[in-house]
């Protein structure tokens, strides 16, 4: 049975979280799936509510720089992105700080990175103290889930909890690639390349 929350409830969202459980909610871009960093036992059951293939790895979503900086190893380009366009629409792919288990990225050497601008999310991994592993609310293969009745048809039932609420911009999140020397747009959303090329220009 998939539980329904309220954002006021956000203290008992963030109890479940650190009880192991697969939680449901909306962010400024489509509905996240999410769970506390930390616990590889969640993280499992997360992939299996979604069908999602095994060697593919969870986006972490972290609340702050600090923690940016903890998970993923950062220079100046990054910063000068970060600046620019975090918190917000963008996940970036880094290189993985040697603490990182190797659960979290697959065995991969790199990460991806999000700082959701969203004052609940943001709330919520405070709250946890930690940060969390995100990725879309959806079956694989199926149709993002940018409101909480398309998130319930395809996962009622399959997760544990569901906050209820309005996405931000309906669209998943830019993805670039910034582990190498030269920066790769993986996929295009409200961040356009435009934009990022406009910041990696002043560096």
């Amino acid at each position: 049975m998939t539980i329904i929350y309220e954002k006021e409830q956000i203290e008992t969202v963030i109890r479940e979280l650190r009880a192991g459980k697969v939680i449901a909610f909306p962010t400024d871009t489509v509905y996240g799936l999410g769970v506390c960093y930390d616990d590889e036992d969640a993280l499992q059951r997360l992939k299996a509510a979604k069908g999602r293939p095994e060697n593919k790895p969870i986006p972490t979503m972290v609340g702050n720089r600090r923690q940016l900086a903890e998970v993923a190893v950062v220079n100046e380009t990054i910063e000068r992105l970060a600046d620019a366009f975090l918190p917000g629409a963008l996940t970036l792919i880094l290189r993985r700080r040697a603490q990182v288990a190797d659960y979290v990225t697959n065995g991969l050497d790199t990460i991806g990175v999000r700082m959701p601008d969203d004052p609940f999310v943001l709330a919520l991994i405070d709250g946890l103290g930690k940060p969390m592993l995100v990725t879309s609310a959806n079956r694989s293969g199926e149709k993002t889930g940018t409101t909480f009745e398309e998130v319930m048809e395809q996962l009622d039932g399959r997760i544990d909890g569901i906050v209820r609420g309005t996405c931000g911009c309906l669209s998943a999140s830019t993805i670039i690639d910034v582990s190498q020397e030269e920066i790769r747009l993986l996929r295009e959303g409200p961040i356009c390349r435009e934009a990022i090329d406009k910041v990696l220009a002043k560096a």
